[in-house]
């Protein structure tokens, strides 16, 4: 593990680096990871990647390199943006690129560790997402770590041709499961 900041059973996040926008720039392109990102917009590269994670400010944007403990392989990034520390709270983000790494729990992982970090650490009241009506395995993710559907924006995305719902989610740092 190198620069391992939050370290779990199957997993570490460590800070996104400059040096992970090869991998970032391929997830972002590819159409299935895409299509449940608010990142949905036309074609990314790596200098863009590049230059968003050269800007990044840990103070009101941390992003995190998801890793794996076994192999140390970069399977996707997690965040926590937005954070306002009058007011208690951030919005959480999350992209595991790798599909071949999909379904074996490593989002909910990294997800459960980062609301632990934000409330324990960081002294957040409250974590705030969107997430995709079509994207179940996500929802289900969520559900998991006990975030709550708090809102819809009804026909907010066009997605596969389709209009989809936007649902907002909410975690109290009580309503963290265990």
């Amino acid at each position: 593990m190198q620069n391992a900041f939050l370290v779990g059973t199957k997993l570490y996040l460590r800070p996104l680096v400059e040096a992970d926008a090869p991998a970032c720039w391929a997830w972002v392109n590819d159409p299935d990871v895409r299509r449940t990102l608010a990142l949905r917009e036309g074609p990314n590269t790596e200098e863009l990647t590049r230059a968003w994670i050269r800007g990044l400010d840990f103070r009101r944007n941390m992003e995190f390199a998801i890793l794996t403990r076994d192999g140390d392989r970069h399977v996707g990034n997690c965040g926590l943006n937005g954070l306002n520390h009058v007011d208690r709270h951030a919005a959480l983000g999350i992209v595991i690129g790798r599909k071949d790494h999909w379904g074996h729990g490593l989002g909910t992982e990294a997800v459960t560790l980062l609301c632990r970090y934000a409330f324990e650490q960081l002294n957040l009241h409250k974590i705030c997402l969107s997430c995709y009506a079509i994207n179940e395995r996500g929802l289900r993710l969520y559900a998991r770590v006990g975030f709550k559907v708090e809102g819809r924006r009804r026909e907010q995305v066009f997605i596969d041709g389709r209009w989809v719902d936007e649902l907002l989610l909410g975690l109290l740092r009580e309503e963290l499961a265990a």
